[in-house]
């Protein structure tokens, strides 16, 4: 079976995350810890993740200066995550510093349009509120300043797909489970796990539907058997 889903480690209390990390990792791809995690618990928090899976999202966004970024992405490439994160928007020579540090193992994600933002909110900041235009826009940026991959919300996959090609990575927040209530959630732009799959992800991160699910165990299975249904 084909191992597509990331988990966000979202949960706060760290005791918890290892016991959730010690029950689902033969059944998933790897695990993801962004800022909330990282400003909790710092390195000594990831290292306890690392030792139980070392197939790490390390999403931190980097967005700063290039001669700043760089500085981070090898500090941060120091970790060994298998992928980490920096934003689109950050620039040309931001992101061709990225190609200085392909000697290393660590893939390096281009994150297009934040999944909370709606068409009006990328009208208020980007002055376009067709999302999916921006998304291309974007994804050709990167393809072009060689980032690993990209990060883009589910609705715009088919889309980036075709702009990047087979070889780039893609990999999608916004993740939710059918008959989900969503009516609290700040992501605005989702599908399913198979929908995704279906239009070109390489994986899914999801997060509340697994770590808040009283049965996490059953749920990414029941996740990892409707991706793998033909």
């Amino acid at each position: 079976m084909t191992k597509r889903v990331i988990v966000a480690l979202d949960n706060k209390n760290l005791t918890q995350i290892i016991a959730l990390v010690k029950k689902i990792k033969s059944h998933v791809f790897g695990f993801k810890i962004g800022k909330e995690f990282f400003y909790n618990y710092g390195i000594e928090g990831y290292k306890k993740i690392y030792k139980l899976s070392n197939n790490i999202f390390l999403d931190l966004k980097l967005h700063d200066i290039p001669n700043t970024v760089e500085r981070a992405l090898n500090a941060l490439i120091k970790l060994k995550p298998i992928l980490t994160t920096i934003h689109i928007s950050g620039g040309d020579e931001m992101q061709k510093v990225t190609s200085r540090l392909k000697k290393y193992k660590t893939k390096i994600l281009g994150v297009t349009i934040l999944t909370s933002l709606n068409s009006s909110q990328t009208k208020k900041y980007y002055n376009n509120k067709n999302v999916n235009q921006l998304v291309k826009k974007f994804a050709q940026n990167a393809k072009n300043n060689n980032l690993d991959g990209i990060v883009c919300s589910p609705l715009e996959l088919k889309t980036v797909r075709k702009v990047v090609g087979s070889k780039m990575l893609i990999v999608v927040p916004g993740i939710r489970l059918k008959n989900q209530n969503n009516a609290n959630d700040d992501q605005k732009r989702i599908l399913t796990p198979k929908e995704a799959i279906k239009l070109g992800a390489d994986y899914l991160v999801i997060g509340r539907p697994i770590v808040e699910s009283n049965n996490p165990l059953k749920t990414i299975k029941e996740i990892n058997k409707s991706i793998n249904e033909k």
